[in-house]
């Protein structure tokens, strides 16, 4: 039996610049400030994502600095899955406004749109605390 994934999309306006976004998206220290609990960075470049205790583990797939990075869960092991569940954060701005945004996209198992919309809300208000914006 498959799990079906479902893909959150989010877009929230920030008021920072790329460049001071960006670390808060592609590495351990950033992230740990507001998206989890923690966040360790093993040898092979995997990252440990620990939230409540518990870790999840996934690879940096794709990034592009100071516009986007994209994270794919690992299972326990540590190995690749067919259909892996997904983060992607990319950072765009409106050329006609000059506002900048984030924005999310949040492939995985959970299946409520309400409460992931909720979860990123409160995320975001997080990241926007911390860098002022």
């Amino acid at each position: 039996m498959r799990s079906t994934k479902t893909k959150f999309v989010g877009e929230y306006p920030i008021n920072a610049s790329a460049r001071l976004l960006y670390p808060y998206l592609s590495t351990a220290s950033g992230l740990a400030e507001w998206f989890c609990d923690d966040v360790k960075v093993e040898e092979n470049k995997v990252f440990n994502f620990v939230w409540d205790g518990s870790n999840h583990y996934a690879e940096m797939t794709g990034f592009r600095t100071n516009r986007s990075v994209r994270f794919n869960f690992l299972d326990d092991n540590r190995q690749h899955v067919s259909d892996p569940s997904y983060i992607d954060f990319s950072i765009e701005s409106s050329e006609l406004t000059q506002e900048q945004f984030l924005k999310v996209v949040d492939y995985s198992d959970e299946e409520d749109q309400e409460e992931l919309a909720e979860l990123w809300e409160h995320l975001m208000q997080n990241l926007r605390e911390i860098i002022g914006g």
